[in-house]
């Protein structure tokens, strides 16, 4: 029987990962070869970047969304360990063991999907009988809502990344005016002029070097998970509609890269022949 339980594992996206230290490492070595890294931390700083970033961006959209964009940037240190071609190539076998053996075959592959939630609802709704088009319709609605709530969520980070540098202008201007106020006292000048240069060091660097990556990164993986979840929208309404896997191998083509591409039945056909 047909199989796709590991149709969509995930590993530890290491390039995210690697890719945050080694810029943190850059700049930590470069601060501790130059002096002392003490002398880069402030605490009145922190709190007009981050607190302030949060706070303004949180204006232009909710407390929910907020939360939301957060939870989905952490998983973004996870990536789709499956290949659209495997992914293609899974969903081919489960359309030919419908197509011989019938709809109601595929009871055993739907407990084994229940980690993706996209093909589950498209393969259970087929096995209860809803009509292709029903599927396609609400599968199609699903498939929006998630493309739509990852690009909000990578507008969000964008916004953040717009603020966080103004923040950090805010900060300059506020440890300016402390510094103008008292210039009779110089042991006043020194932390003035810390928050009036690392709020503008905080706010590149979480603009730079955290938001618009990970926004970015976030951009990516939505375009994967679309991918991959187009495949099984294709999968579920095929099956349903009873085509002919030829037709649905097309269709995945039609959607797939160029290196990735399937030749599911030519290669089966050429085994068939061996034998």
């Amino acid at each position: 029987m047909a199989d796709l339980h590991n149709v969509e594992g995930r590993s530890i996206d290491l390039a995210t990962i690697v890719g945050i230290a080694c810029g943190f490492a850059m700049i930590l070595a470069a601060i501790m070869l130059g002096g002392t890294p003490e002398s880069f931390l402030n605490l009145p700083s922190v709190l007009i970047v981050i607190g302030g970033t949060l706070a303004v961006t949180t204006i232009c959209f909710s407390i929910s969304e907020m939360l939301g964009t957060f939870r989905i940037a952490a998983q973004a240190v996870f990536r789709n360990s499956q290949e659209p071609f495997d992914t293609a190539y899974k969903a081919l076998q489960v359309a030919e063991l419908a197509r011989k053996q019938g709809v109601l075959a595929l009871q055993g592959v739907v407990s084994s999907v229940r980690n993706e939630p996209f093909l589950h609802q498209g393969l259970s709704m087929v096995i209860d009988g809803t009509p292709g088009e029903e599927v396609e319709h609400i599968l199609r609605r699903d498939l929006q809502a998630t493309i739509q709530r990852h690009r909000q969520s990578s507008s969000i980070l964008r916004k953040m990344a717009e603020f966080s540098p103004a923040m950090g202008l805010i900060g300059t201007l506020i440890g300016l005016v402390q510094m103008l106020g008292n210039l009779q006292d110089p042991t006043t000048i020194g932390p003035a002029m810390a928050v009036a240069l690392l709020t503008t060091f905080y706010g590149a660097v979480l603009a730079n070097m955290v938001f618009l990556p990970m926004a970015s990164k976030l951009e990516r993986n939505a375009n994967e998970e679309a991918l991959i979840n187009q495949i099984f929208l294709l999968t579920s309404v095929s099956v349903g509609r009873q085509e002919n896997p030829r037709r649905l191998e097309m269709m995945l083509n039609s959607i797939l890269p160029p290196s990735q591409r399937v030749e599911y039945f030519d290669e089966h056909e050429t085994l068939g022949a061996k034998h």
